[in-house]
């Protein structure tokens, strides 16, 4: 009796643990959220048409910003490694399946879908694998990209600024023929340790180091994204 007792233990034991083992690997295989979709053309270096499904859609790689390439009608002119950056991301989606991983903000005023584009399906979103399968990381680790970050689509922020630094020292890239940061228009600077924005020629912005420096658009922006003004240049 005492051992068929035992048995019928050792058995719900068994079974216990198996359940659990199967509820980790749900767990895992479940990893992060993902949408499919194919390459159809490639606008820039950071901007993609796509097919997901059966519906057509433009996506802008979040975190990141290549020079621009020529666009004459809109007046437009083509920056150093613009060219190369676009041909690199040519050569490396075009016609090829991706893995769309979406933020807060899934798309931007013109209507495309905002997104970090894996090359594979990701499942930890861990820096080895974020440097081994997102295309945004590896824009940046070649130097073809810089740092942008929006808020509120933070989520990979800090690696980016830490791996634009890692192509940067080692000269990759644009910055190899281009050191200076590329000139976009800011209306506000904002410090992600103390959520205060400036004006970009405030001598408090000019004092915030690269990795909690965030750019506004607009003032409404930041303050949607939580930041108050700074009370020494009132922005």
């Amino acid at each position: 009796m005492r051992g068929s007792t035992a048995k019928t233990v050792l058995i719900f034991l068994l079974l216990y643990l198996l359940a659990g083992l199967a509820f980790q690997l749900d767990k895992a295989e479940a990893g992060i959220k993902t949408l499919q979709a194919v390459v159809t053309s490639v606008s820039d270096g950071d901007t993609v048409h796509v097919k997901i499904g059966n519906k057509d859609e433009k996506v802008r790689l979040i975190g990141v910003n290549t020079p621009e390439i020529s666009h004459p009608e809109l007046g437009i002119k083509e920056q150093p490694f613009g060219r190369e950056a676009a041909e690199y991301t040519k050569r490396r989606l075009l016609g090829k399946k991706i893995w769309l991983e979406l933020d807060v903000g899934q798309r931007d005023k013109y209507g495309r879908i905002l997104a970090y584009v894996w090359l594979s399906p990701p499942s930890s979103g861990s820096e080895k694998e974020v440097r081994a399968k997102m295309y945004n990381a590896e824009l940046l680790l070649n130097g073809y990209a810089q740092v942008m970050t929006v808020p509120p689509n933070v989520k990979y922020s800090s690696l980016f600024v830490k791996f634009q630094q890692e192509a940067r020292s080692k000269k990759k890239g644009l910055w190899g023929v281009a050191p200076a940061p590329i000139k976009t228009k800011v209306a506000y600077v904002g410090n992600s340790r103390t959520k205060k924005f400036h004006y970009p020629d405030c001598r408090w912005a000019k004092e915030i180091s690269p990795a909690n420096r965030v750019s506004f658009s607009s003032r409404e922006q930041a303050v949607r994204a939580g930041y108050v003004p700074c009370k020494v240049c009132n922005p």
